[in-house]
């Protein structure tokens, strides 16, 4: 019995793992975090 519920463990941190991998957040996939976008800001030039 301790051995399936350690294999069950492990298979599930393997599985984690896995999903934490292929589940990035820095793409611009929709979700999650975004990359910063960049606004055009006016600079006056005379005073």
């Amino acid at each position: 019995m301790a051995e399936l519920l350690l294999f069950t463990g492990v298979l599930a941190l393997f599985g984690v793992a896995f999903w934490l991998t292929t589940d990035s957040d820095d793409d611009n996939g929709g979700g999650g975090l975004m990359q910063p976008v960049l606004v055009p800001v006016r600079v006056r030039h005379n005073r």
